[in-house]
């Protein structure tokens, strides 16, 4: 499983949960949204993080297209 920039944007977009994060981890890190969106895609989805079967179903239907 490969990070996409718009796969996660999208992801976080349709969980408020995520959002907070982002936002989260945006203030106390001083990071920008794309270095934020990185971050938490390592933290929450990655290697069996809370959300990666979501991100698994964004996957499979971005390849569709």
């Amino acid at each position: 499983m490969r990070y996409h920039q718009n796969q996660m944007q999208k992801l976080v977009n349709n969980d408020p949960q995520l959002k907070k994060e982002l936002n989260e981890i945006k203030s106390s890190m001083s990071l920008e949204n794309e270095y934020a969106l990185k971050a938490l895609y390592h933290a929450a989805v990655k290697d069996g993080g809370k959300f990666q079967h979501a991100y698994q179903e964004l996957d499979a239907e971005f390849k569709k297209q």
